[in-house]
């Protein structure tokens, strides 16, 4: 389960998203992005598989950061995981909209999206166990179906296609397709927040984290490789309504009539992979959130469970009503990038707290440690401080906006901690 969770929370990032990088930055200046990535991703993994064997707790790196940082910087890394994990969905949401659009292309986008909302937020309510088996279930089929678009489309892919317009905006496109680029791999670290929900945690936590990011990083590869080099990347960027949200069902439909079998199946298949993703992180989103009010960082509301199913009800509604609220937006590519600040800053915060924990508490028990310590936090570090320079330099507007969330959230903190509370 740790497994399929690892891999259902990300694995939407195949099925839609990291196609808009390519209008970005090509198909070599995503491919660079992308390797990048999966540098920064590697290391990052392995190092933060440390903590969350360590400190296995519901908070993932509110608590990391708490323990070997303090309080006022757990609460920063603990309010970048809540925007990355509660801006995910909405994002997600927009691609299963587009996805149920094409089989009934009257009904607006929208509206399923919310629908999505609805039905997934009510079976986290439900129950960790239920949702967690679902997750299981439909990872697992949205895993075939990227291997079955892959037999199909790979046959295809041809190096005039890949080679096609690679460079479109120089190397600055490479910079600004890493947001989207991240976007394969963004939310796997959200398997730490189960920790406390999971049987032997120390040893299960480090073989979930890293048989997951190894199963993303293939598909990933063969992913990017089919859907582009089957007919160019613009094929799977424009379309009669600017960019599009489902590039799989594109890139297929170069060699298959839309109405044929293998069109509908991968689309339904591949809605399996958006709903994996959506309601994985609707489920981490829940527990970060709740980890947060239950230890009265924030309004205590959040930190309820519910009296009959004892899941974080109140949480997991306040994020639904905020992903609403993201979905009127309309703008998948701002919402994605919003996630990816969260992401990267907490990532930040942790490979800092990963150093710091080895030298105040050097004789903590550490059931997985990072493999050549400390080189590889370092080098996450320094790779994940470049990423997040690129998405500042070229998201300007939505950083500030960002900052303004960040800093209106601490200052409240700040205040309840000098005495003044706010009422539940």
């Amino acid at each position: 389960m740790v497994w399929g969770l690892g891999v259902g929370y990300v694995i939407s990032g195949n099925y839609f998203g990291w196609n808009l990088g390519l209008e970005k930055g090509g198909t070599l200046g995503l491919s660079i992005a992308t390797g990048f990535v999966i540098l920064m991703y590697v290391t990052f993994t392995m190092s933060y598989a440390e903590l969350a064997c360590a400190i296995p707790r519901a908070g993932g790196a509110f608590d990391y950061a708490k323990r070997s940082l303090g309080a006022d910087v757990g609460f920063l890394a603990g309010m970048a995981q809540n925007i990355e994990f509660i801006f995910a969905p909405p994002a997600i949401a927009f691609a299963i909209g587009s996805y149920m659009n094409l089989f009934f292309p009257s009904v607006p986008v929208i509206l399923f999206a919310g629908t999505a909302y609805i039905i997934f937020t009510t079976l986290n309510i439900y129950g960790i166990q239920a949702a967690a088996r679902f997750e299981l279930f439909v990872t697992t089929v949205a895993v075939i179906g990227l291997l079955m678009f892959s037999v199909v489309v790979l046959p295809h892919a041809t190096w005039h296609n890949l080679s096609q317009n690679a460079l479109p905006h120089g190397l600055a496109g490479i910079f600004a397709a890493v947001p989207f680029a991240i976007w394969f791999f963004l939310g796997i670290e959200g398997v730490a927040n189960l920790a406390e929900e999971t049987q032997n945690p120390k040893r299960t936590m480090s073989i979930g984290f890293l048989s997951a990011l190894f199963t993303l990083i293939t598909l990933c590869l063969v992913t990017f490789t089919g859907a582009v080099g089957a007919g160019g990347w613009e094929k799977i960027v424009y379309n009669e309504n600017g960019t599009s949200d489902s590039p799989l069902p594109m890139a297929i439909g170069q060699f298959t009539a839309s109405n044929g079998w293998l069109y509908r199946t991968l689309i339904i298949v591949g809605l399996f992979g958006l709903v994996a993703s959506f309601n994985g992180l609707m489920l981490a989103a829940g527990r970060s959130c709740f980890e947060f009010g239950k230890l009265k960082v924030g309004t205590s509301f959040l930190g309820r469970l519910h009296p009959r199913f004892a899941t974080p009800a109140n949480a997991l509604v306040v994020n639904m009503l905020i992903g609403f609220l993201a979905l009127l937006s309309g703008k998948t590519s701002e919402v994605i990038t919003l996630s990816v600040l969260g992401a990267l800053t907490l990532y930040c915060i942790s490979m800092v707290g990963v150093i710091a924990l080895r030298r105040k508490e050097p004789a903590l028990e550490r059931p997985f440690r990072v493999p050549w310590f400390p080189y590889f936090p370092m080098i996450a570090l320094v790779l994940i401080v470049v990423a997040l320079t690129a998405v500042v330099v070229y998201n300007l507007m939505l950083s500030l906006f960002y900052l303004l969330i960040i800093a209106m959230a601490f200052g409240i903190f700040k205040l309840q901690k000098g005495g003044i509370s706010l009422k539940s």
